[in-house]
C-alpha cells in the first residue's frame, strides 16, 4: 500500500510538472498573419500566471532572499505579489547593497528601489508617513487613477455595480486613518459615486453593522444566468429560499462582441 501511494503521488507530481512546462513554453499569439512566441516568462493575465509567479517568488525567498535580509540586518520585510516593503536602520544597513544583492539572484528579475521622500513612502494603496513619535496612513492613488466604476445606469447586476463602492467604504472603515483624512477620503468617494450616477445615500447601506444570519448547512448548488435587467431578477428570486445560489453574467462583454464578427 505504501509503494502504491508513493507511485500515485509521483505520477501526480509528474503530471503537474508536465502541465507547468507546457504553460511556460507555449506562450504564443498571432497578429497580422504573424505568430509571436514569448522567449521567457509567463503570459500576462493568464489564470495560472499568478499562481506560478507566487510559487517562484516564495522559492526565491526561502532559498536566497531571506539570507540577504539576515545578512543586511533588515528589520522588516513585507511582500504583496511583486511589491515589497523593507524596514531598515540606515546606520546598520546599506540599502543600495541590498538592492544589488537582489538583482544578482536571477537575471530574469529586475528589482528597483523607491526611497521615502520627506518621511513618506507609498506602498500599494497606502501612503505611509513617519513622524518622530508615530506612523500615520493615508489613501494613495496613482496619478493615472480614474474615477470610473460601473455606472448606475449600466445593465449589470446590482451586486456587480456595488463592488467598487463596497471596496472604497471598506477601506475607509478598516484602514487606520485619522478623522481628517477619513473625511477627505469620504468626500472623494462621494464624488466618484456622483460622477457614476449614483446617489450618495447608497453609502449608508455599507456603514450599517452587518446582522448575523443563521448558518445554512444545506449543500449549495450554483446556477448561472445571463443578466438582462429586472426580468432576470424576477426569475432568480424564485431560488431565494432554496439551496441554489445564483451567479450573474453579462452578454455585452468584449469576447461576445468579437465573436459576433464575420471575420474571425
Amino acid at each position: 500500500m505504501i509503494c502504491r501511494k508513493y507511485n500515485q503521488e509521483d505520477m501526480l507530481i509528474r503530471e503537474i510538472l508536465t502541465i507547468t512546462r507546457l504553460i511556460i513554453t507555449q506562450n504564443y499569439f498571432s497578429f497580422q498573419d504573424k505568430t509571436y512566441l514569448q522567449d521567457n516568462g509567463l503570459a500576462m493575465g493568464a489564470p495560472t500566471t499568478y499562481i506560478l509567479s507566487e510559487i517562484y517568488l516564495q522559492f526565491l525567498e526561502n532559498t536566497k532572499i531571506f539570507d540577504i535580509l539576515k545578512e543586511a540586518k533588515i528589520d522588516g520585510y513585507f511582500r504583496y505579489v511583486d511589491d515589497i516593503l523593507i524596514i531598515y536602520n540606515e546606520n546598520k544597513t546599506d540599502v543600495d547593497h541590498v538592492l544589488s544583492s537582489f538583482n544578482e539572484i536571477t537575471p530574469s528579475l529586475n528589482f528597483t528601489l523607491e526611497r521615502e521622500q520627506e518621511n513618506k513612502l507609498n506602498f500599494l494603496d497606502l501612503s505611509i508617513m513617519k513622524s518622530t513619535d508615530k506612523i500615520s496612513f493615508n489613501i494613495y492613488r496613482k496619478q493615472t487613477t480614474s474615477d470610473i466604476i460601473i455606472p448606475n445606469d449600466s445593465c449589470h447586476p446590482t451586486e456587480q455595480k456595488l463592488v467598487a463602492i463596497s471596496y472604497f467604504t471598506n477601506r475607509i472603515n478598516t484602514y487606520d486613518l485619522d478623522d481628517a483624512r477619513k473625511q477627505i477620503e469620504t468626500n472623494t468617494v462621494k464624488q466618484i459615486i456622483r460622477n457614476n450616477k449614483f446617489n450618495t445615500s447608497i453609502l449608508n447601506r455599507f456603514n450599517v453593522g452587518k446582522t448575523k444570519r443563521e448558518k445554512d448547512n444545506r449543500q449549495k448548488r450554483w446556477a448561472k444566468f445571463t443578466y438582462c435587467g429586472k426580468e432576470t431578477r424576477q426569475i432568480t428570486k424564485l431560488f431565494k429560499n432554496t439551496n441554489v445560489k445564483v451567479a450573474y453574467m453579462t452578454k455585452n462583454n468584449l469576447g461576445k462582441l468579437l465573436k459576433s464578427q464575420n471575420n474571425p
